[in-house]
């Protein structure tokens, strides 16, 4: 039996995997506020509860396996960098372990996604795959021939960061041109917003939230309606996701790359015209060697199988 913890800036969550289906999942409020030390004990508790619902004695858990953010040193379990929490070289297995007194593995959250994608979704029939997540940022996972790839000292597959604009537009990260500033859920709103800003009379501007901000799914439906300021927002937002895609796949040749976050929702008014843009700027065709473009399938669930299948392939 082993315990996948999802650990988030405001909630973690958790749960067991048995026969590869997760049990009840359990969550609980985390807080920057805390010291690592109070999230360790919060995490240990919420494992013992992971057991306690899904009617499993925690003696027989083997193991736990977080999915953190930040930057994480995996051989050692420890958070290198999360600016969120002001976390660095935290050593979270070591002090998960001490109140959980169980073994505890941790990787990056988005590898834990693109493991779970890969193990138990929408990656299932694939030993080579990439995802790659569409929210504020844009996150992801390699694996290659059935593992995660995580590069030296587990600092690797930060795909968001990958530069398709030469002296583009400034990233948080501090470069220019970084594929996470055009092709994330933030990258689409901004697009968005300017183009409402450039042309009042666009069918945009009926497509906002109730609150009355843009939402990725702004230029997405009005599109469908046929608005053409709105076309060419989602047009040219397809064309920099697609970029990213093509030189992803130039480099590693996955048999296929996994779309995860909201944006992925849009199905084939998404896929297909991205499709479209990918395949003929493979340099290898895909008549010899085959690739797909799908959407993930586990949604939220991605990195709690993905950290609990990351801590089965340690013990």
């Amino acid at each position: 039996m082993i315990i996948g913890i999802d650990l988030g800036g405001m909630s973690a969550k958790a749960a067991c995997l048995r026969d590869g289906t997760l049990t009840k999942r359990v969550c609980v409020e985390t807080s920057g506020s805390d010291t690592a030390e109070e999230t360790a004990k919060t995490l240990a508790s919420l494992a013992r509860r992971a057991a306690e619902a899904a009617g499993i004695p925690y003696g027989e858990v083997e193991a736990i396996g977080i999915g953190s953010p930040g930057v994480i040193d995996s051989a050692s379990g420890s958070v290198v960098l999360w600016s969120n929490y002001g976390w660095r070289n935290v050593p979270l297995a070591e002090l998960v372990a001490k109140y959980a007194e169980k073994p505890v593995f941790v990787t990056n959250d988005a590898n834990a996604a693109a493991l779970g994608e890969a193990k138990f979704g929408a990656g299932m029939k694939y030993e080579d795959s990439i995802l790659v997540t569409l929210g504020t940022g844009v996150g992801g996972g390699i694996i290659m021939g059935g593992k995660l790839f995580e590069g030296y000292r587990s600092a690797g597959a930060e795909i968001g960061h990958m530069v398709i604009r030469q002296n583009g537009e400034l990233c948080t990260c501090g470069r220019r041109g970084c594929f996470e500033r055009y092709a994330s859920a933030t990258g689409l709103i901004h697009m968005t917003e300017t183009a409402m800003t450039g042309h009042p009379e666009s069918a945009l501007k009926d497509h906002l939230k109730p609150t009355g901000e843009v939402s990725g799914k702004t230029a997405f439906r009005a599109a469908r309606e046929g608005d053409p300021i709105a076309q060419g927002v989602v047009d040219d937002y397809i064309a920099a996701l697609g970029e990213g895609i093509a030189n992803l796949v130039n480099i590693l040749r996955p048999q296929a790359v996994i779309l995860g976050g909201g944006i992925s929702a849009e199905g084939e008014h998404l896929l297909k015209p991205l499709r479209e843009v990918v395949l003929p700027n493979l340099y290898v065709s895909d008549e010899y060697a085959p690739f797909e473009i799908v959407c993930a399938t586990l949604g939220n669930d991605a990195g709690l199988y993905g950290a609990a299948e990351y801590a089965k392939s340690k013990i």
